[in-house]
């Protein structure tokens, strides 16, 4: 797992692992807030839950952007050194599928997180 975050690039798969950890603080802290309401503000609740999904697309274009950087600095380098192997270029390509990957994981469970939560409150 450890090889999979210095493989993605460490910035930028720091950034997204921020980016999960306010989903989830966002997400539990407005969920407690809308529990202990019961009601009376419960679409200021569901409004601020509708932030899980921003910050969830602000992971897969983040991850996205990555891979778009990345793959410009490596074809910067390929142009300087000419002719390389298929094996090196496609394993450049598999690296550079990490971030967006972990991007749309982050993406796709802040949309499920959000679902729960907005059902729960709803429900109340």
């Amino acid at each position: 797992m450890t090889k999979l975050f210095y493989e993605g690039g460490p910035l930028f798969m720091s950034i997204l692992t921020l980016v999960l950890i306010a989903v989830i603080v966002w997400g539990i802290y407005h969920f407690l807030a809308g529990s202990k309401d019961k009601g009376k503000a419960s679409e200021l609740i569901i409004h601020r839950l509708s932030y899980i999904r921003s910050l969830g697309f602000f992971a897969m274009i983040t991850g996205i952007l990555a891979q778009l950087i990345g793959m410009y600095t490596a074809f910067s380098y390929i142009a300087k050194v000419g002719d390389i192997s298929k094996s090196l270029f496609f394993g450049g390509i598999r690296v550079s599928l990490i971030a967006p990957i972990y991007g749309i994981l982050i993406f796709l469970f802040s949309l499920l997180f959000w679902y729960v939560l907005d059902y729960l409150i709803r429900r109340e």
